[in-house]
């Protein structure tokens, strides 16, 4: 029930709302009232409010409101009661002069509907004027020998009022001689004539006085009067002709003062006096009388005052031509005044619109125009138009009226603010334009996003960066205005190896400078790939995003790292076999190191930093090679002890470097023979080279030069002696001989061709039990030896063939 109730309220207030419309669009007619004339200020008009179907507090919160163009506003409405009321006291004779009707009108603008109801209202006339004569005498001659019958024109009086308040009726004082003969004129007036009813006789009464009494129709009655001296004269039997009964002429309204219209002529062929004409303006018009002059003895009728077409578009007048004796004739001159455009169009702006929202659809209303020209005909005729590059239009309405609208959706991006100028132009000859100015700011949406200056950023950072570091900048703007165009950045959240992007990197909100939270490591990762976005802060807010590649930069912070020869865990120190006969530029060994870092920071160069005996090695810059640079010469010592410098080109460079030993002999046997002279070692477990060392070293020249296998055994370690901290590698074309000491294990290598630049993995070797081989493959001169087991009292030597490598391997253990 109670939904039920809300409904039929909801349908009651819609119902009253479109009969309200429908009584508004039915008053689209004119709204007709009358009052009269010399009412008080603030007289009661008509009921405007309810002529609208408003009621009375509707006007002002609807914007009801008079519209009238050019004189002083004559009515005005009361906001209390509705009514239209007299904004001053109004005298019809001043507006419309004896124009009937005498109608008012102007229009009443509701202005949130932008609709416009014309109003007229009727001035009655009241009977506020009394008839009057131009003159207050009038003096005229009559010949005696005038005929009976004889009519004279008399001046006819004038009544500001219309209707039954003007002029009525004339009336003649008695006299024998004169009656009063009233003609109702072709033109409206009446034109009262004295009739002569008997002759005159000069000797009986020479002077006659009479009155002429002018009424008009009004309660009461008003009237004038005009005294008349009638002289009698002796006769004058030919009164003047005029040479034509009606002067016309056509003249521009902006003639200048002064300028010769016409000119009127009679004549009169009596001699003397009888015969003298002049000439004088009869029942005219006091404004006619005001603007004309007419000369009376040549009959030039000229210009005393400016004509104006909008005033008077006819001029009607009488001339009277009376010669000496009083004998008189008239002719009619009738001055039609051309219209001139001499007016410019007025152009009001009524209503208007400043500021409008970009989004608003076409057809929105900014204004509401009129437009009005006083001259007439094409020089009256206007139009009005706006500049065809606008987004605007104007659309005729009633009346005259214009309302501007936009023809399509504004866009405050590409115009923020449009100076529209409005021209109203007539059709005269020239045209006689208007110009007027509506100043219309557009106001912003939020419709763009922001844009960044660049499709993608790349930026630079160089590694071990300080925390909090600002490393790059991005920009983007808003075509939009105001906070519209406010734009805050952020980042879009990702994750960089397992942990979030926010603990590597910042942005400042508003200026889009990025900040390094951490210090970056060129080693760890090189390049970040992100993601920024822009925000504006309109309603609602749009945003886009950018891609964002950021390079760390290597900076050299690793020094070279020697690979080869690796330094041993035990404190031992490699050696390198060279023979004796050695030409200059033999391959001893070679040393190989990388960086970690990039670019010019691991570009390496080795040098030979310090030598035993200088100028007998030389080491490559950019290979690593340890060449001999001279033959080697028996006074040169069997060890030689060489310092290998290893360096970047980063800046500042960083360095590493390696101490190779260098053992000179042509053959093993001068190797046992230099080590002979040494002392042995008194602790078996010491970390010099013993029996053991030896005993490989010789096992293996033997194997490999004469491709027999042969075993040592029963030798006692007192007949060798140990090489303190040594391991070496003997390159030949034919063998490769590894020495190590101060551990518990020593290397015997059989090198197949020699690869200088080959590094080989023992994990790739396979060891296999030497012992369990058949004999036939120990005799075979062409199967490579694999594994060699010898005993004696405290070490066993066991060999390991690398099938997959190009060396053979002989560890030496201590038992």
């Amino acid at each position: 029930m109670k939904i039920q109730k809300k409904l039929t309220g909801c349908s009651r207030l819609m119902l009253l709302c479109l009969s309200l419309e429908l009584l508004l669009e039915a008053g689209a007619g004119n709204i007709h009232y009358s009052v009269p004339e010399e009412t008080d200020k603030g007289s009661f008009v008509g009921n405007i409010a309810k002529d609208l179907g408003l009621q009375p507090q509707e006007l002002a919160d609807r914007g009801v409101r008079i519209v009238s163009r050019g004189r002083m506003p004559l009515f005005a409405l009361n906001p209390r009661s509705g009514s239209l009321i007299t904004a001053r006291r109004i005298d019809r004779e001043e507006l419309c002069a004896q124009s009937m009707p005498c109608l008012v009108s102007f229009n009443i603008l509701v202005e949130d509907k932008m609709k416009l109801f014309p109003v007229e209202v009727e001035i009655i006339d009241i009977n506020d004027n009394t008839p009057q004569f131009q003159l207050e005498e009038l003096e005229f001659q009559m010949n005696e020998i005038t005929t009976p019958g004889t009519r004279i024109s008399l001046p006819f009086g004038q009544d500001l009022d219309v209707g039954m308040n003007s002029l009525q009726s004339y009336q003649l004082s008695s006299n024998p001689h004169f009656s009063l003969d009233v003609q109702q004129g072709a033109d409206g007036p009446q034109h009262p004539e004295m009739v002569l009813q008997s002759p005159l006789d000069r000797e009986e009464e020479a002077v006659h006085h009479l009155i002429l009494t002018a009424s008009d129709g009004g309660e009461p009655v008003r009237s004038g009067t005009l005294r008349i001296y009638i002289q009698v004269v002796d006769a004058n039997d030919n009164p003047p002709a005029f040479t034509q009964a009606q002067y016309h002429i056509n003249v521009p309204e902006n003639v200048p003062l002064g300028t010769q219209l016409l000119m009127v002529n009679a004549t009169d062929p009596d001699e003397g006096a009888n015969g003298e004409v002049t000439y004088s303006f009869h029942n005219v018009d006091h404004r006619v009388a005001q603007i004309f002059h007419l000369d009376s003895y040549t009959g030039e009728i000229s210009n005393k005052e400016p004509l104006d077409f909008e005033e008077y578009k006819m001029y009607s007048m009488e001339v009277q031509a009376q010669d000496g004796a009083g004998l008189m004739a008239k002719a009619k001159v009738l001055i039609k005044v051309l219209d001139v455009n001499d007016n410019t169009p007025e152009v009001t702006i009524t209503s208007v619109t400043t500021a409008v929202p970009e989004n608003f659809p076409p057809g929105t209303i900014i204004a509401l125009i009129s437009v009005h020209d006083q001259d007439s005909g094409d020089n009256g005729c206007t139009t009005c138009f706006i500049p065809g590059n606008l987004p605007f239009k104007l659309e005729k309405l009633v009346d005259n009226y214009y309302r501007l609208v936009t023809e399509r959706t504004l866009d405050r991006e590409l115009i923020s603010g449009y100076n529209i100028t409005i021209t109203a132009i007539d059709q005269g000859t020239p045209a006689l334009s208007t110009e007027t100015h509506i100043s219309l700011l557009v106001t912003d949406i939020n419709d763009n996003s922001p844009v960044f200056h660049q499709d993608s950023y790349s930026a630079y950072i160089p590694e071990n960066n300080p925390r909090g570091a600002s490393i790059f900048s991005v920009r983007a703007h808003d075509l939009d205005s105001n906070e519209n165009a406010q734009i805050t950045y952020s980042l879009i959240e990702d994750t960089i190896q397992g942990a979030p992007l926010s603990a590597y990197l910042s942005i400042n909100s508003d200026t889009g400078v990025l900040y390094a939270l951490r210090s970056f490591d060129y080693e760890q990762f090189r390049n970040l790939q992100l993601k920024v976005m822009a925000r504006d802060s309109g309603d609602p807010p749009l945003s886009s995003n950018v891609s964002l590649s950021l390079f760390v930069l290597d900076q050299n912070d690793n020094p070279p790292e020697i690979l080869y020869p690796a330094l041993p865990t035990d404190d031992s120190t490699g050696v390198e076999l060279a023979p004796r006969s050695a030409e200059p530029g033999y391959l001893v060994t070679k040393v190989v190191a990388v960086d970690r870092d990039s670019g010019q920071n691991a570009w390496l160069s080795y040098r030979l930093l310090k030598a035993s005996e200088p100028g007998l090695f030389s080491v490559g810059l950019h290979t690593g090679e340890v060449r001999t640079a001279r033959a080697l010469l028996d006074r040169d010592a069997l060890k030689q002890s060489l310092v290998v410098a290893v360096q970047d080109h980063g800046q500042p460079p960083l360095s590493a470097t390696v101490t190779l030993t260098v053992a000179v002999a042509d053959r093993i046997p001068d190797i046992l023979a230099d080590l002979g002279s040494l002392e042995p070692s008194a602790k078996p477990n010491d970390s010099d080279l013993t029996l053991y060392l030896v005993v490989a070293v010789a096992a293996a020249a033997r194997w490999h030069m004469s491709s027999a296998c042969w075993c040592l055994t029963g030798m006692q370690s007192s007949h060798f002696v140990g090489v303190d901290g040594v391991r070496a590698f003997l390159q030949t074309y034919s063998h490769e001989v590894s020495l190590t000491a101060d551990s518990r294990k020593s290397h015997l290598i059989f090198p197949q061709p020699n690869y200088a630049d080959t590094l080989i993995s023992q994990e790739s070797c396979e060891k296999k039990d030497f012992l369990s081989a058949p004999q036939s493959l120990l005799e075979d001169k062409k199967e490579p030896f694999s594994q060699v087991n010898f005993s004696s009292q405290s070490a066993d030597i066991t060999g390991v063939s690398c099938g997959a490598c190009t060396e053979e391997y002989i560890y030496l253990s201590n038992l």
